[in-house]
């Protein structure tokens, strides 16, 4: 019998995905793939069923994108990024912070519907690299708690300068569940109906 380890599965696929990319990049005239750099914030909170009383945790996003252009209006737009979700709230006095940190990859269909404006939309899919609570700046490693693998819907508008800058204005519905049961003895988690989500505001510039 063979166990597949289904992490390192995942990144294979990702790694052909940007190979393919990459590929696709390829074919088009080189002047016209842009490349850029992009940072923000997140005001993300978590949603769900299961979940009530949550407050905005403020994050950073960063990280780096491809418009690879189909049409004079259509491009597809692959990024990768470091984003910060999560939430915080006051349990029975208590000040807790949920801090949850990925590895994303927006893949995104960009329309432009005017001069410099677009629409955009697409499947993100998340890797976890931190999982964290701090109750009253104590801090509690969450990382057999929080699943491995996010994956969910992201949509927004964006505007761009003439001279490369560009402005984005995103949300993000995450469709998986966050958490697997966990118990530690000092902390308990029931994995139940709780999803990430995040407003995002990104400034950034393309080369």
């Amino acid at each position: 019998m063979f166990v597949l380890n289904y992490k390192n599965l995942i990144m294979k696929k990702i790694t052909l995905l940007m190979i393919a990319v990459l590929s696709t990049a390829s074919l088009v005239a080189q002047d016209q793939v842009k490349f850029g750099l992009k940072a923000g914030v997140n005001f993300a909170n978590l949603v769900g069923d299961d979940i009530d009383d949550g407050e905005t945790l403020v994050g950073l996003n960063v990280g780096g994108l491809v418009e690879i252009p189909i049409s004079e209006a259509f491009s597809f737009q692959p990024e990768l990024a470091y984003s910060q979700y999560g939430a915080t709230n006051n349990d029975e006095g208590f000040d807790v912070s949920l801090n949850l940190d990925y590895l994303t990859l927006p893949l995104l269909a960009k329309f432009y519907v005017a001069e410099g404006f677009s629409l955009e939309a697409g499947p993100q899919i998340g890797f976890k690299l931190k999982g964290e609570a701090e109750v009253d700046n104590v801090s509690v490693d969450l990382e057999d708690g929080v699943k491995s693998f996010d994956y969910g819907l992201t949509g927004g508008v964006g505007y761009s300068l003439p001279m490369g800058i560009i402005f984005q204005a995103r949300y993000y519905l995450g469709l998986s569940k966050v958490y697997d049961n966990y118990d530690t003895g000092d902390i308990e988690i029931e994995a139940g109906d709780i999803k990430n989500a995040a407003f995002q505001l990104s400034v950034g510039y393309m080369f």
